[in-house]
């Protein structure tokens, strides 16, 4: 699917204290879980994180997965990082309106009447990374499905986590992720490396492979539809802290 905009950004839109309160939340939390022993590691769909793969090579540069297996190398996993999640309610009242106004001007104007808990990501260095994904199909086939306890065919995955696609949260069944959202959250200079960057595709009338660095700016937020290709580059120096969300509704008509 070509766009006239594949992405809308706010430059510095969320002041810096408002940062460190959401950075200080998140590593607070992340904290907490681990004291109690819970796994805080990033995981991804078809369980490619790093712990997934044992003794496997990150899924780095212009590459896919895919491109790599079919060069012989197999064994790589496409994300290296940690997470928390966060829904407290200042943090939508924060986000949503910078959405809706990003869907608007973009031209967009996805309908979304919901969006899932927002991701307090953590990429250290030297080398925390997410290889090239989508956040979300733009199709039917790609709509969460209800997860039932003892019912539904579908196994829970061995730490507890459900199924790929399955959700327990009513507001998201038979929905699609339609558009996510970065924040960065670093003071200029606390990282290096560490870019959203997005692959247009072969076909694209513009520069194909886009390393986005007009977020690096404290409290840049980042808006685009969740079905673009994206990662973010290995971070090579200090520690990235990003909040993340996707905005859910019905299927593409």
């Amino acid at each position: 699917m070509q766009l006239k905009y594949s992405y809308y950004y706010f430059k510095s839109a969320i002041p810096p204290e408002t940062c460190k309160r959401i950075i200080d939340l998140g590593v607070s939390k992340l904290a907490a879980e681990k004291e109690k022993g819970i796994n805080v590691e990033a995981y991804t769909f078809g369980d490619r994180q790093k712990s997934a793969v044992g003794d496997g090579v990150p899924s780095q540069g212009e590459l896919s997965r895919q491109e790599l297996k079919k060069k012989g190398i197999e064994n790589v996993y496409v994300r290296d990082s940690e997470v928390t999640w966060l829904n407290e309610k200042w943090l939508y009242d924060l986000i949503h309106p910078l959405v809706k106004e990003a869907n608007a001007r973009a031209g967009w104007n996805y309908e979304w009447d919901y969006s899932e808990h927002f991701q307090f990501t953590v990429y250290n260095s030297p080398g925390g990374f997410y290889g090239w994904h989508r956040d979300g199909d733009s199709d039917h086939p790609g709509v969460y499905k209800r997860y039932i306890h003892g019912v539904t065919p579908a196994p829970m995955k061995a730490d507890g986590k459900l199924p790929d696609k399955y959700t327990t949260d009513p507001n998201m069944i038979g929905k699609i992720r339609k558009l996510s959202l970065t924040l960065n959250l670093n003071a200029p200079g606390e990282y290096e490396g560490g870019n959203l960057k997005f692959d247009f595709g072969p076909h694209s009338s513009k520069e194909r492979f886009y390393e986005c660095k007009e977020i690096r700016p404290q409290g840049s937020m980042i808006i685009f539809p969740s079905f673009l290709n994206h990662q973010v580059t290995p971070v090579t120096k200090g520690i990235r802290y990003s909040l993340v969300a996707w905005c859910v509704g019905e299927p593409f008509k």
